[in-house]
């Protein structure tokens, strides 16, 4: 999952520090969701479905699938 998440942002050219900002938090806790040192909580797991246009399962790994 975390290397997914990495792609997604990567893929829309954004910045750690500006997507942290979309989400309403810091660079740094951003950050460790990307290297897998903290879990991603549901609530930004949520945010990041709705703003990246993808399923949750697709974001876990759970599925190949992006579409909603």
């Amino acid at each position: 999952m975390y290397k997914r998440i990495r792609d997604l942002r990567e893929d829309r050219d954004l910045t750690q520090t500006q997507l942290a900002k979309i989400l309403g938090m810091s660079q740094t806790g951003y950050s460790k969701y990307e290297t897998g040192e903290n879990d991603i909580p549901t609530s930004i797991l949520i945010k990041l479905s709705r703003f990246y246009n993808v399923s949750i399962d697709y974001i876990l790994g759970e599925s190949d699938s992006p579409k909603r």
